[in-house]
């Protein structure tokens, strides 16, 4: 009897013997995988419905025009690489779509991070093909950025904030400028030599669209571009003003260096590298300029040229 009393205890004793190992593959099942994604990118997440209903929201409301200001239309920039970038040089966005089990490389994670730092933009999950049909199909690697139309100032505008610092108007009119690089390049410089603005065309111009934003490297945000329906109206309306119209031209009667009209408020117009300014543009010039190249170079990038005109103005009112 004592004898099976002991068996029947050694049987239900909770004393555990020797187990066999997992390999060491438990612990590495439990190595980190980089870092959770932000709650509102989580599905199913209370964040994640929130944010969701406020994208909804947010294109049912219609928002309120500016004074006289042209609007731009929205755009999808697409890519890891070009999502990340974007995010990093402050191109305005309103929303982040990220695929449905995308695969959780260092730029998604970079990307995810930026958008979440700057806590103003939604983080959506979509399916792959819901992105598909948004991007037509481009190759969006699973991250698609929305960036927001972009709202142009009034003319009126620029002339407005030179005033209200005291100073005398420095504006610079692009005239047939289609690569938003240099667009952007040039409102950058706008912003170094202490300009006022940029005024574009609405047709057969380059725009503020992502790439502008980029190029810039962030001076967008402080430096106003108008968009005009008719930029010889809008250089005469400016010359009604009392400033004088420059135009830039390899031609020009004068040099850079010795227009004395460069001191007070200007407008600086711009043409396109290879044609240069328009014949109506050309004609309402008050003056045309060429910069001196001693070099013997036909022509300069828009961007370059703008640059060194604006040092000059700089130079002329230090």
């Amino acid at each position: 009897m004592a004898g099976n009393s002991q068996r029947r205890n050694r049987r239900t004793s909770n004393k555990k013997g020797a187990q066999v190992g997992s390999g060491g593959q438990r612990r590495r099942g439990l190595e980190g995988k980089g870092p959770t994604p932000p709650a509102s990118a989580r599905k199913g997440h209370k964040k994640n419905r929130v944010a969701n209903a406020q994208v909804k929201q947010a294109a049912a409301r219609r928002p309120a025009p500016r004074r006289g200001g042209a609007k731009g239309t929205s755009e999808m920039v697409v890519g890891r690489n070009p999502v990340y970038e974007a995010l990093r040089d402050g191109v305005p966005a309103t929303t982040l779509y990220v695929q449905q089990y995308i695969d959780n490389d260092e730029r998604v994670r970079e990307a995810l991070q930026l958008a979440g730092e700057r806590g103003n933009i939604n983080l959506m999950e979509a399916p792959r093909p819901e992105l598909d049909r948004m991007t037509n199909g481009l190759n969006h690697q699973g991250l698609v950025l929305q960036v927001p139309p972009y709202e142009y100032a009034h003319p009126e505008d620029l002339t407005a904030a030179a005033y209200d610092k005291g100073e005398d108007p420095l504006i610079v009119a692009l005239d047939g400028v289609t690569d938003p690089r240099n667009l952007g390049a040039i409102v950058r410089s706008v912003s170094a030599f202490g300009g006022h603005g940029v005024v574009v065309p609405e047709r057969r111009a380059a725009g503020m669209t992502a790439g502008a934003w980029k190029s810039s490297a962030g001076t967008a945000a402080r430096t106003p571009v108008s968009r005009v329906t008719n930029l010889t109206r809008a250089l005469e309306g400016y010359q009604k003003a009392g400033i004088t119209v420059v135009g830039l031209a390899a031609d020009g009667e004068h040099t850079v260096e010795d227009l004395e009209a460069l001191a007070g408020p200007v407008v600086i117009v711009i043409g396109s590298e290879g044609k240069g300014l328009g014949r109506l543009v050309g004609e309402t010039c008050d003056y045309q300029v060429r910069i001196s190249m001693p070099g013997g170079a036909e022509s300069l990038n828009a961007g370059v040229a703008a640059g060194i005109v604006l040092y000059e103005v700089a130079r002329r009112r230090a």
